[in-house]
Formats: C-alpha cells, sequence, structure tokens
C-alpha cells in the first residue's frame, strides 16, 4: 500500500512544481499594450523604424521609461503605464497651422489640442510617424529627441516651410 501512495504524491508535486514555475515565470513578464497598426504600417520603412527603436526612453532620469511590447505591427510603447506610443504607417499630414518643429532634421508637427498629451507626427515622410506622449510622466522634447534618429531612416520628401520656436518653446 505505501508503494501505490508514493507515486500519486510524486505526481501531484510534480503537477504542484510545474505550475508554480509556470507562475513564477510568467510573473515578471508584463502583459502587450493593445495598440491598433496604423493602415500603412506593413511598408518596409515601418520595419526600419521598428528595429531601430530605443530600449528606454528619458535613460538616467527619474522619468525613465522602459520600452514595452505591443500587440500591433509598426508600433511601440514606453513606459508602466504606458506614457508613450508610437505608430509608423499613418496618413501623412498635408499642411497645417499646427506648429512644426525640426529635430536632428525630422520635421514633426505638434497637435497641442489635447495638452499636456501632445501628438507629434513626421512632416514630409511617407509613412508619417505618430508618437502620443504623456507630458505630464516624460518630457516630449525628450522622447522625440530620442526617437528622430529611428524615425529618420523613412527619406524626408518634404519639410515644413516654416518651424516655428525650437521645441523646447513649443512644448515647454
Amino acid at each position: 500500500m505505501e508503494h501505490a501512495v508514493a507515486p500519486a504524491r510524486r505526481r501531484r508535486l510534480t503537477t504542484a512544481l510545474i505550475a508554480l514555475g509556470v507562475v513564477l515565470a510568467t510573473a515578471g513578464c508584463s502583459q502587450a499594450v493593445p495598440m491598433d497598426a496604423a493602415a500603412d504600417a506593413e511598408n518596409p520603412d515601418c520595419a526600419a523604424v521598428s528595429v531601430r527603436l530605443p530600449d528606454l526612453l528619458a535613460s538616467g532620469t527619474s522619468a525613465e521609461q522602459a520600452e514595452r511590447e505591443t500587440n500591433a505591427q509598426g508600433t511601440g510603447a514606453w513606459g508602466s503605464p504606458a506614457s508613450v506610443l508610437l505608430r509608423c504607417g499613418v496618413a501623412t499630414p498635408g499642411p497645417t497651422t499646427d506648429r512644426c518643429v525640426s529635430v536632428d532634421g525630422v520635421d514633426w508637427v505638434i497637435d497641442e489640442s489635447d495638452a499636456p498629451r501632445y501628438r507629434f507626427t513626421t512632416y514630409g515622410r511617407t509613412p508619417a510617424v505618430e508618437v502620443l506622449v504623456d507630458n505630464e510622466v516624460v518630457s516630449g522634447t525628450t522622447v522625440i529627441a530620442e526617437l528622430s534618429p529611428a524615425v529618420s531612416v523613412i527619406p524626408a520628401t518634404g519639410e515644413c516651410t516654416t518651424t516655428g520656436a525650437s521645441i523646447e518653446d513649443a512644448i515647454g
């Protein structure tokens, strides 16, 4: 009888250890940020941007934002909860009266209508890249400066005719 009980205990213990291992393995993982892919997210230029996105934004500051996994092609997210969202493949903006700034050779149109949450959209690049930044969590100035090198792989075909003040003056 003793021998019949021991295998059953072993199975229960093995099952419990496997379950514990699964729980521990997934406990450190954060859930993917749900996002909608832009219409032109499958554009090869979006893939080129995606592989160049930084692991951290505002690195070394109190506002440091770690990259997060997303569930859509041509997207990026940083922070927990996500305070920076990027979508490549959005419609290229046409002429606008919104402020436009140039950062490291990349022109960005700034939509300030939902401040302190800002929408930055590249100007003169197809496909366009859109970045949403919660400026109460991390500086939009910092984010755009750190994302411009990745975005610059999309060839510029135009530029803003007037680039208002510096980005620091534009969003503080």
